[in-house]
């Protein structure tokens, strides 16, 4: 340890929103869950979503599941920073506890698609940092939705042919990733957070730091 380095104070920073987007099975899944594991700075926010629980998922952890009246109530309270509609059912990212967590200084997790996405940039530009995760080819991405045994083969199709369309919005984010092997994906997605939380303006404390130090001088 450099001398005076234990005198060091941790300088205020305000949270960031971390986009991660795909096609279904592209990879931004696992990614999200490799650095949360990673990182304990970091949350997932907690979307809200009209469609049925999945063998395995756990309400309030994965999602938030409610009907579609709930939905709409809050669609209309202005509860949500955004929403979508997709397959037929609608998600949505719940308003209050995103920001908070921004002022205490914690970084929020989105799994979310291209709308969100551009729902959150209109509201929230300065927090916003989006990353598009991208398949190394067409073939790679149908066989990870094969290997997910989630769908039938009529979703895996539609899946598929959605794909391309959502590909087309790859140039409204900050960075693109080609998920060729998730270890280097997730390396690079670790990169970008760390990059985006030493920017200056996200260092709320950082005026008064450098005037406690020329204090000092």
């Amino acid at each position: 340890m450099a001398r005076g380095a234990k005198h060091h104070k941790r300088v205020t920073r305000r949270g960031l929103m971390l986009v991660l987007s795909s096609p279904s099975g592209a990879g931004k899944t696992t990614l999200s869950r490799l650095l949360l594991k990673a990182d304990r700075n970091i949350e997932l926010s907690v979307s809200v979503t009209t469609r049925a629980r999945r063998r395995g998922e756990i309400d309030g952890s994965d999602y938030r599941f409610i009907d579609l009246s709930r939905f709409e109530t809050m669609v209309k309270a202005g509860e949500l920073l955004e929403w979508a509609e997709v397959f037929g059912h609608r998600y949505g990212t719940p308003r209050q506890p995103v920001e908070k967590a921004l002022r205490a200084g914690r970084d929020v997790l989105f799994d979310i698609d291209w709308q969100g996405t551009q729902q959150l940039r209109e509201k929230a530009r300065n927090d916003l940092v989006s990353v598009f995760i991208l398949p190394p080819s067409a073939r790679e991405l149908e066989q990870r939705l094969k290997r997910r045994a989630q769908d039938s083969k009529a979703v895996i199709g539609a899946r598929m042919a959605k794909a391309a369309g959502e590909m087309s919005h790859w140039a409204e984010y900050d960075y693109v990733i080609v998920n060729c092997e998730k270890t280097r994906a997730f390396t690079e997605v670790q990169a970008i957070l760390a990059a985006e939380r030493l920017k200056r303006e996200r260092q709320i404390g950082v005026a008064a730091f450098v005037r406690a130090l020329q204090a000092k001088l």
